[in-house]
């Protein structure tokens, strides 16, 4: 990376940190940054260490991976949105997406050792959090929720039984999955695919 661009991160790094982060300010800075490198500009910017490895996980889990920040540029996610990370690994996404947007951001991770770095990477956000928990069981309990995200957290039975707890929310909702084929839903219509992000939302709240 050249000394411009990391000279940049840490200048936004030292921002948050004092508490003086602007999503559209950080949006400006992440897109002055060429494609290639917003990755790793990302990462100098929220501190991310180097990760654990996994921990044993339930049957049908995936280990942890991380989402291009491009990706989480497309996300609909707007400032009044309360976003929701299913599986969400070291907390990398929930930190970006509120940094870029302003939205509320929760995590779910199962892994103990991923829940402590979400934690430590969002010790500056208090709009950012992390659940530790199974996400099959505590994802229905999440009512504030607008945007759920999903990336290949697991499938099968967990994935249906997911789906049929974000069923239940009583409000509209977006569900977005990542290289995720989704169980067809009577209550969730296909808004949008792109590069393998596919973009659902609820038709059935009130």
């Amino acid at each position: 990376m050249e000394p411009a661009h990391r000279e940049s991160a840490e200048i936004t790094r030292r921002s948050i940190e004092q508490g003086l982060h602007d999503p559209a300010t950080f949006r400006a800075a992440l897109l002055r940054v060429p494609r290639s490198l917003r990755d790793d500009w990302c990462d100098l910017v929220v501190g991310m260490p180097e990760l654990p490895d996994d921990s044993e996980l339930p049957r049908g889990c995936v280990p942890y991976l991380p989402c291009s920040v491009d990706v989480l540029l497309r996300l609909p996610v707007g400032p009044s949105d309360v976003f929701v990370d299913i599986g969400s690994g070291p907390g990398r996404a929930t930190t970006l997406v509120h940094l870029v947007t302003g939205a509320t951001a929760i995590g779910v991770e199962i892994q103990p050792a991923l829940v402590r770095v979400a934690r430590q990477l969002a010790a500056h956000l208090p709009r950012v959090s992390c659940i530790e928990g199974d996400a099959a069981q505590l994802v229905g309990s999440i009512t504030s929720g607008t945007v759920f995200f999903l990336y290949c957290p697991f499938g099968g039975d967990r994935l249906a039984g997911v789906l049929d707890d974000l069923e239940s929310i009583d409000r509209p909702i977006r569900v977005c999955c990542l290289d995720l084929p989704l169980p067809s839903r009577p209550w969730l219509a296909l808004d949008g695919e792109d590069g393998g992000l596919a973009i659902y939302r609820s038709t059935t709240a009130t």
